[in-house]
């Protein structure tokens, strides 16, 4: 960690955060359909912009000055122009559904599309968790996910916590953000504090477990476009927070 700003009361449970630049952050948190404009340099909500009603929601993304909200049930919504009091908002059904748990939510700018990831189970597949992708051409997410991560991946045998009695808990995504530079893809974990940089193919490349006397749940995760990490983490006793992070290879 080389920075933390703590985030005010209303943001305890903040769920996801993208960077907007010049100190600003985009966050949700888990209960209200808003999306606030928090500045780390003021210690300010500068502005809110409610696009829903009360609900889960977990994951942010931004495209140029369109946001993109996820909602554990799988529910995607787009809120336009939110550099403006002008927004439109529209929102888009998937086939993941609340048992799917849906936490994570990228823009990858490469491929002009939105990843999901999921934290809880996949029907009939016990093995893995799938990571999806919705076609911001054609608003519509992938029947199938363009990367499954396995359950039994080797580096998942070095955690204490992997002999939990159901598979499905061994790795629980709480975010998912692209490396602006590398194109890597990163996860965090917030019930067992981490954070996972894949392959290609979703298997883990790299694993960093994270200290949870500074991580008590790491829910969001952005990049700045130079590549410098930030991690949200919800409060507890304290205050949530935002985190300017290193990693060490």
């Amino acid at each position: 960690m080389t920075q933390k700003w703590e985030v005010p009361e209303i943001l305890r449970e903040v769920s996801g955060i993208v960077y907007m630049g010049n100190g600003q952050f985009a966050c949700i948190q888990d209960e209200a359909g808003v999306i606030f404009i928090y500045n780390t340099q003021s210690g300010l909500i500068e502005r809110q912009i409610t696009f829903g009603a009360a609900g889960d929601y977990e994951g942010i993304a931004l495209n140029g000055t369109t946001a993109y909200v996820v909602r554990s049930d799988g529910r995607v919504f787009e809120v336009t122009n939110i550099d403006t009091p002008k927004n439109k908002v529209s929102e888009f059904t998937t086939h993941l559904t609340a048992n799917h748990n849906v936490e994570g939510l990228a823009f990858d700018q490469k491929n002009n599309r939105l990843l999901l990831a999921i934290k809880g189970e996949e029907a009939g597949a016990p093995d893995f968790k799938g990571i999806y992708a919705f076609d911001l051409a054609a608003k519509k997410l992938a029947e199938q996910p363009i990367m499954k991560l396995s359950l039994r991946d080797p580096q998942l045998s070095k955690l204490a916590k992997a002999k939990r009695k159901s598979l499905s808990k061994i790795w629980q995504p709480s975010e998912i953000a692209v490396h602006p530079v590398s194109g890597e893809i990163y996860l965090t974990e917030a019930s067992n504090p981490q954070i996972f940089i894949l392959n290609e193919n979703g298997s883990i490349k790299k694993r960093y477990p994270l200290s949870k006397s500074q991580f008590y749940k790491p829910e969001g995760i952005a990049f700045s476009p130079a590549g410098e990490l930030f991690i949200s983490n919800e409060g507890k006793k304290e205050k949530g927070n935002i985190m300017a992070v290193q990693i060490k290879s």
